[in-house]
């Protein structure tokens, strides 16, 4: 159990339910991970940038190699996400 609150979809102000919306049409459910940023919704609106970014902007590397990577290192730190 997180000991960072999370804000439920059902409370979630006009920005972070624009984030979370954002996040459901692509990923159709919002994670738990997504929602520890809920208390900060620009914190969260500019983590899904980054991840846009380093997922699927210009790159040397594949996307499955950026997915190999994103594994490898939350295999390291001992993350399920």
């Amino acid at each position: 159990m997180s000991w960072i609150r999370m804000i439920s979809e059902d409370d979630a102000g006009d920005e972070l339910r624009r984030a979370y919306e954002t996040v459901k049409s692509s990923r159709g459910q919002v994670a738990n991970i997504l929602k520890a940023h809920g208390v900060r919704p620009a914190v969260l609106s500019a983590h899904l940038a980054l991840y846009r970014e380093l997922m699927f902007g210009t790159s040397e590397l594949s996307r499955a190699d950026r997915e190999l990577v994103a594994v490898a290192v939350s295999s390291t730190n001992g993350c399920h996400y």
